[in-house]
């Protein structure tokens, strides 16, 4: 959906242009050194959080076999995950996933949510039940699973806290604390702040389905604040936008950038922006974007998905290529960590001021768009009938996860894990 969308533009007027970053204080002004992480937030670990999928079934095929593919050998990805084409409802599963989560230091995962019913909620027991023993909360990224579901947002927040929350005594729902000690789930929705019309590649205006009004959207975020009043010291509602005018109007306390194609050198504008708006913001860190495509195209605005971050010259037909990419990867996951990290903990913008820190890992494994931090299998682990399919995965297929548990270890650790040599050189 993300690749669809960048295909159209806009009818109404584009965002207002970003303002620059906030001016550094004066030098007569002395700001205090911001203390570690680790000071600061108690529960840090829960302060980083996957985005996860519970989507993939195997009898039948589920989301293995978009856009024509036909597994188990020929799949909607272009790596082969570690545990081959698997099912999100089986436990053994779920506990693999659970382990390298907890492996990689975050604390958390964000389930990709389609309604009440859907196969998703049907999943979402058994998946607490096995984070929960591996110390993983769970909280959740609502997708705009029919065109009027943002007029039942508030039902589906109160859906979600009572029957992930209050019906299980709150025992791996995701309550986030602030530093000041203030508590409070956290939610984000996908396709929210949407514009009325676009325009396509041949001139073409046409309405967008989902597209609702921001004082619609209002009223919703006030009914979850309005319910959970006396339940909470506060319900964090992001939205995935960088319209820093429609999003306080809709009601939402932040942004949380879900697309990858927003590169990290750009975090210090958004948050900038977020910021002159009073709005907290969440820029993910990510290893880039390396997305399947149609095998049939219909859509003539179509256009084939990008390598990010940009590589010119990668064959991924060569073990070199793969190498480059794998590199690329792991490169884009530290730099936009880091980056991240420098945004939110920027004491003249929002996130500071406020006590507020929260990194989504886009993806632990959205394997359509290439993004999975998921161990994939290491090339030579390839069967010959997968080989055909010319998959991307390197030699090591854990590469992705040491990246981050390597880049996110000292944070988590804090300073007094640093060694001496850390601040030489």
């Amino acid at each position: 959906m993300a690749t669809a969308l960048r295909a159209w533009s806009p009818v109404t007027a584009p965002p207002p242009a970003l303002p620059r970053p906030l001016a550094p204080a004066p030098a007569t002004q002395t700001l205090p050194a911001p203390r570690p992480l680790a000071e600061r937030f108690p529960d840090l670990r829960r302060h980083f959080v996957f985005e996860y999928y519970p989507w993939y079934g195997v009898d039948p095929w589920r989301h293995w076999d978009q856009w024509e593919r036909v597994p188990p050998h020929d799949l909607a990805a272009t790596a082969v995950p570690k545990l081959g084409a698997y099912d999100s409802r089986d436990p053994a599963v779920l506990e693999r996933h659970a382990e390298w989560i907890a492996e990689s230091g975050a604390g958390a995962i964000n389930v990709s949510w389609w309604g009440p019913g859907s196969d998703e909620d049907r999943s979402v027991h058994l998946l607490m039940d096995v984070m929960r023993a591996h110390d993983v909360k769970v909280t959740f990224h609502l997708e705009p699973y029919a065109d009027d579901r943002a007029a039942r947002f508030a039902d589906d927040v109160a859906y979600l806290v009572r029957e992930y929350g209050e019906r299980r005594g709150f025992d791996a729902l995701l309550v986030l604390r602030d530093e000041d000690g203030g508590e409070g789930p956290v939610f984000k929705g996908f396709r929210t702040i949407l514009p009325e019309r676009v325009v396509d590649c041949r001139g073409r205006v046409r309405e967008v389905p989902d597209y609702t009004p921001d004082d619609a959207w209002r009223r919703e975020t006030d009914r979850v604040r309005e319910r959970f009043r006396s339940a909470f010291d506060h319900v964090t509602l992001l939205a995935d936008s960088l319209h820093f005018g429609r999003t306080p109007a809709a009601g939402f306390d932040g942004i949380a950038i879900y697309d990858n194609f927003v590169a990290p050198e750009s975090y210090p504008g958004h948050a900038a922006g977020a910021s002159a708006r009073g709005l907290l913001f969440s820029l993910n860190a990510n290893p880039g974007y390396d997305a399947i495509a149609p095998r049939t195209i219909e859509d003539e605005c179509f256009e084939p998905p990008q390598f990010l971050p940009p590589t010119p010259g990668l064959d991924f037909a060569t073990a070199a290529g793969r190498e480059r990419a794998a590199e690329r990867a792991a490169e884009r996951l530290r730099e936009s960590l880091a980056a991240t990290l420098a945004v939110q903990q920027d004491p003249l913008l929002e996130n500071a001021r406020r006590g507020f820190l929260l990194v989504y890992l886009t993806s632990f494994n959205e394997w359509h768009e290439g993004h999975a931090i998921e161990p994939m299998k290491d090339h030579a682990e390839l069967s010959a009938a997968e080989r055909v399919f010319g998959y991307h995965n390197p030699a090591r297929g854990d590469g992705r996860l040491q990246a981050l548990k390597s880049a996110l270890g000292p944070v988590l650790a804090g300073p007094a894990a640093r060694p001496a040599s850390a601040d030489r050189g």
